[in-house]
């Protein structure tokens, strides 16, 4: 099948550096859908692993390249549409560039490892919630894996093609469930809560009604103080007016009879030209002065009622940052914060309001839900008979191959059943689920019936995941050329020895170079002038 991750958020950049058999790469990324393909043991995966790792996977000591002291990791996101991230990163004290979330870990070869956030030391906790906003990675089935529960729902939903609508389904069961909690919270601690939210609602409302804000607290403390010092002002510009121009030997007519005086007596002697070059800026600046103060002096007037409206205002706000024990520039915070609280207590609507919206909930839930169901069980019908068809040809003969649908009561965070998939491996045999019944050959060989049968649809979901790169970042890591047809951009990861060392590389492909690979991904080892002209038919597919 295919390991899928699905970036709802742009990232832009990933660097790694000595992991595993990894020692120096950095890759660009582009928007729409991306396949990486390459031939087994290449290290595909181990893209993947890295960033996995630096939206906090747990890490171990063997990840670093032989030889080195560590390994590091760093991706870059643009988060420009997350603006609820963007405050996340803000509470915690983790932003950094605007739009911009840069992740970096480093794994020590002595097994400790450290995470960080746009250049802050953090948890792993705290970086595993950021990556779990960030990406969406859907595993590839291996052999082992189809013994997983989780992996044969996911495997019949890509059969059926319901992939999209179980994540709604899943998004569905959360909000319902986020809401059931809330109001499970209300009513257990109902009068606290109450108490809480009727302190938040005359908080907000005091501060609604102050509607003040950190630029009116610099302007008002400069009005405040040149209404306070009005008459010293005052003063000081009339003393200034006095003395430049208005008062008797004042400077501007000294100056001007000077200019004058040397201005005649020039006519006697040129070398006076230099100083009056000199005096004729100071006098021109001088006459610029009187200018300004005169209109200042204009606007400038005891005002003693717009000084006690000034005073009030600032009391105003004082007491409101006395009472609420903030600094008075803080006051803004504080009501964006109460605001929060109150939506998070329900939308400051109640416990009604809390009641109607889970009950809306459950309802779009069930309706998801539903729709769900009867795909999948048209897709375990089909599923089960094409597999049971393939198992005959696969030393399996008489077996049978069955997709169970157990409904759950009260429905989970996948539907309104649990996936399992069962087998009866010769005639006769009853049904079991399959991970206590096959063996590793059966194994083996179920899982190529099924891959057998799933690839009739990869064009499909090649289909689909070109249609979902229009939205969002999709990148893919495949094994079926129908896929990687169906792709914006084809990478090749590829192995490399270096000095005895065997090297992972990657690629981005033309053109020409795509019709190879996926020739070769059609043709195996042996690439014909058939496969090369398949795979050129192929990408002149229009999805």
């Amino acid at each position: 099948m295919a390991r899928v991750l699905s970036l709802g958020r742009m990232l832009r950049t990933l660097s790694i550096r000595d992991f595993v058999i990894v020692d120096r790469l950095d890759l660009e990324f582009e928007r729409g859908f991306t396949v990486l393909t390459g031939e087994t043991g290449a290290g595909k995966s181990i893209l993947v692993d890295a960033l996995s790792l630096v939206l906090g996977e747990r890490s171990d000591a063997g990840l670093v390249r032989e030889g080195c002291a560590r390994a590091e990791i760093s991706a870059e996101f643009n988060i420009e549409a997350l603006p609820e991230l963007a405050r996340w990163l803000e509470r915690n004290d983790l932003a950094g560039e605007a739009d911009v979330c840069l992740l970096r870990r480093v794994l020590e070869s002595g097994g400790r490892s450290r995470a960080y956030v746009n250049g802050r030391a953090s948890t792993l906790q705290q970086v595993k919630e950021l990556g779990e906003r960030l990406v969406d990675i859907h595993g590839q089935h291996e052999h082992q894996s189809l013994l997983r529960a989780a992996a044969q729902r996911e495997l019949l939903d890509a059969f059926a093609g319901s992939g999209a609508l179980a994540r709604e389904v899943e998004q569905a069961w959360r909000l319902w469930q986020d809401l059931a909690r809330q109001r499970a919270e209300w009513e257990r601690n109902a009068e606290a809560l109450a108490v809480e939210r009727q302190r938040l609602e005359w908080q907000r409302q005091e501060l609604t009604q102050l509607a003040f804000s950190a630029e009116e607290w610099e302007a008002l403390q400069a009005d405040h103080q040149r209404l306070t010092h009005a008459a010293s002002l005052i003063e000081a510009v009339e003393y200034a007016l006095e003395a430049l121009s208005d008062g008797e030997g004042c400077a501007l007519t000294t100056v001007n009879g000077v200019v004058s005086r040397l201005g005649a007596a020039q006519e006697f002697d040129a070398g006076l030209k230099d100083i009056l070059d000199v005096l004729e800026p100071a006098r021109i600046q001088v006459q610029e002065a009187v200018y300004g103060l005169r209109q200042y002096r204009q606007r400038l007037d005891l005002d003693p009622a717009r000084l006690r409206e000034a005073e009030q205002r600032l009391d105003a706000v004082h007491s409101a940052a006395r009472k609420y024990r903030v600094a008075p520039e803080r006051l803004p915070q504080l009501l964006a914060q109460a605001v929060l609280r109150l939506e998070e207590l329900g939308g400051g609507l109640g416990i009604e309001a809390l009641a109607r919206k889970q009950s809306e909930a459950r309802d779009a839930y069930v309706a998801l839900a539903r729709e769900l169901s009867g795909k999948r069980k048209r897709a375990a019908r089909e599923l089960s008979t094409k597999v049971t068809d393939a198992m005959q040809t696969l030393a399996m003969a008489g077996g049978r191959f069955e997709v169970m649908l157990q409904t759950l009561v009260d429905g989970g965070a996948h539907g309104s059943e649990q996936v399992e998939f069962q087998v009866g491996v010769y005639p006769g045999a009853s049904l079991r689920p399959l991970a206590k019944v096959a063996s590793g050959g059966e194994l083996s060989r179920l899982s190529l019936a099924i891959q057998t049968v799933t690839s009739e649809v990869a064009e499909i979901v090649g289909r689909m995941l070109k249609q979902l790169g229009k939205r969002h970042q999709v990148m893919c890591i495949t094994h079926l050329p129908q896929v990687a047809a169906a792709a914006d951009q084809q990478w090749q990861v590829a192995k490399r020895e270096l000095d005895g060392a065997m090297l992972t590389s990657v690629s981005a492909l033309s053109q020409e170079q795509r019709v190879a690979e996926i020739a070769r991904m059609l043709g195996g080892v042996k690439i014909t002038d058939t496969t090369r002209k398949h795979a050129a038919e192929m990408l002149g597919l229009k999805p």
